[in-house]
């Protein structure tokens, strides 16, 4: 039983890790392209670019290893939120505002990672 659940977690964390790393690569290379419109700090430029690559050599390098994986997304999104955040402050409510469905989206992963195939596990049956 213990193994049904964790294959069934580590599906739905692959899935969800390989969608949010494409979501950051199209932000990310989105940002660049506009780039020579809309000039960037050098430094931004620079984290940019190195998460870009980094993000699309996760899907070869870090298809194994969920830690890798992990790693390379919260970089990713570090090198777009924290630049933002310190240039304008304020901009941090809306971050902090845009939690809540994180929350909830991390808790529904973590139920549908509990439910079995034959429904959810309930005691005493």
């Amino acid at each position: 039983m213990n193994t049904e659940v964790r294959s069934s977690w580590d599906k739905v964390e692959f899935y969800t890790s390989y969608f949010l790393m494409f979501v950051l690569a199209s932000v990310i290379g989105t940002r660049l392209s506009f780039a020579s419109v809309w000039q960037l700090p050098p430094i931004d430029l620079v984290f940019n670019i190195v998460a870009l690559i980094l993000v699309i050599v996760s899907f070869w390098i870090a298809r194994h290893r969920r830690s890798w994986r992990l790693w390379i997304i919260a970089f990713a999104t570090a090198t777009q939120l924290i630049p933002m955040v310190i240039r304008y402050p304020a901009t941090l409510f809306p971050l902090l505002g845009g939690l809540i469905p994180v929350i909830i989206m991390v808790w529904a992963l973590i139920a549908l990672s509990r439910k079995g195939s034959n429904g959810p596990r309930v005691r005493g049956s």
